[in-house]
């Protein structure tokens, strides 16, 4: 059974940091595209980072850029993402998804974990 779990989210204040973990089980993702999306409440899910594992590409929002930085644990099967100089409008559910492609449209991803809340306070 493929799963993918996150864990890590929270409350945290205007500037204050968070990492969130993506742990993968059920099968090989190889090659394939880990991509953290997040969804504001009445918003549409949008995509935030993204990486190919142990690839050397890695994608990110222009709304991140600078703050979030993606990274891989092959021996845990983890991906994270290191969350920094946080922001009120970065209050979401952040999801982690895993695809063979790189995509922008979250339809494009076969797996996807649960979700963890983020919350920044101002």
């Amino acid at each position: 059974q493929v799963q993918l779990v996150e864990s890590g989210g929270g409350l945290v204040q205007a500037g204050g940091s968070l990492r969130l973990s993506c742990a993968a089980s059920g099968r090989t993702f190889r090659n394939y595209a880990m991509t953290w999306f997040r969804q504001a409440p009445g918003k549409e899910r949008e995509f935030v980072a993204a990486f190919r594992w142990s690839g050397d590409n890695t994608y990110y929002a222009d709304s991140v850029k600078g703050r979030f930085t993606g990274s891989e644990d092959n021996a845990k099967n983890t991906v994270y993402l290191q969350m920094t100089s946080l922001k009120p409008e970065d209050t979401a559910v952040y999801y982690c998804a895993a695809g063979p492609v790189f995509s922008l449209d979250p339809s494009s991803y076969p797996y996807w974990g649960q979700g963890t809340q983020v919350t920044v306070s101002s």
